[in-house]
């Protein structure tokens, strides 16, 4: 069993008159199976409505299923033993980081989790330490959150929850509020993590080009899981996340529409590097370059040269 397993997983969302009595059931969470390794870096897409969220909020047991089951480091998060201890290993970071952020100065703000959990003082200020370094916001720690820019309020609130010592990390569409700059810098803070201090991320997004260096993406669409693989085996089936109203990342699309009007292109490339890789020797040969022209230029000057200085 991995960090997170979900089994035949339904959940609800029922509206009810003044009375209790249910008006309006609406499935978010349709018959969901899923086993989500440990250390991984996983991107979960899906249109708005597809239940990318929902499923979210059911890791840190803020939702509890209507029906199956799932299960955080093998803890049922129905079971209401253990919702302290699910919430501690999977620690959840939300679009908006004034929602989270709650302390006067950035230190105290990511000291907060690790007290109320009562963490000892010396304990906690080692954390915070740690967590502001991991996120590279240690030059920041006496300053007002208020006076942060979007992107560096959630790297605050990425080192809250970093604090609180978690195996997982989710994070529910935390650069939807962030203009380009503040999104490329809290990606390359989650890939590090990630990477570094091998915390398992579960990353909900509807940016296509945050996903490209995710171990494995996963396409939801009402409710259920209809594509789960690499980001190349993903990106490669383009017409198929259209049909799901998802873009792609623009160098995809590219060679998409390359591939389209005849040029020989890998299916799913995600880089330009991939891109131009591709394309040259293509160009190359549609230009009647030959890769030994150079060395045939070359033995010409020198025979020239001999000539010349023959004479």
């Amino acid at each position: 069993m991995g960090i997170i397993k979900a089994a035949k997983l339904i959940f609800d969302y029922v509206k009810r008159d003044d009375e209790e009595h249910v008006e309006e059931v609406n499935r978010a969470i349709d018959d969901l199976t899923l086993d989500i390794r440990e250390g991984d870096f996983v991107a979960i897409l899906g249109h708005n409505g597809s239940g990318k969220s929902t499923f979210a909020k059911h890791v840190n047991g803020i939702l509890m299923p209507t029906e199956g089951t799932i299960w955080i480091s093998g803890m049922d998060t129905s079971d209401e033993e253990y919702i302290w201890d699910i919430r501690k290993t999977a620690g959840m970071v939300f679009q908006n980081p004034d929602n989270q952020i709650i302390g006067n100065i950035v230190e105290e703000d990511v000291g907060f989790g690790p007290e109320n959990m009562g963490v000892p003082t010396e304990e906690i200020w080692k954390r915070v330490d740690e967590s502001l370094e991991a996120v590279g916001m240690t030059a920041y720690r006496m300053k007002s959150p208020n006076k942060l820019s979007g992107g560096q309020k959630q790297r605050v609130a990425i080192a809250g929850v970093m604090a609180m010592k978690p195996r997982c990390i989710i994070l529910d569409e935390p650069t939807a509020m962030l203009d380009p700059n503040g999104r490329k810098e809290v990606i390359r803070t989650i890939r590090e993590l990630n990477k570094k201090e091998k915390i398992t991320v579960l990353l909900i997004t509807h940016y296509m080009e945050e996903v490209v260096r995710a171990d494995r993406v996963i396409v939801m669409d009402n409710g259920r899981i209809v594509m789960d693989g690499t980001p190349k085996e993903i990106f490669s089936r383009v017409g198929e996340l259209k049909e799901y109203r998802l873009d792609v990342p623009q160098v995809t699309e590219l060679a998409y529409e390359l591939a389209e009007a005849g040029i020989p292109l890998s299916r799913g490339i995600l880089s330009m590097k991939e891109l131009i890789a591709e394309l040259v020797p293509y160009m190359k040969e549609q230009l009647g370059m030959d890769e030994k022209e150079p060395e045939q230029k070359e033995e010409k000057n020198e025979e020239k040269n001999e000539a010349e200085h023959g004479n």
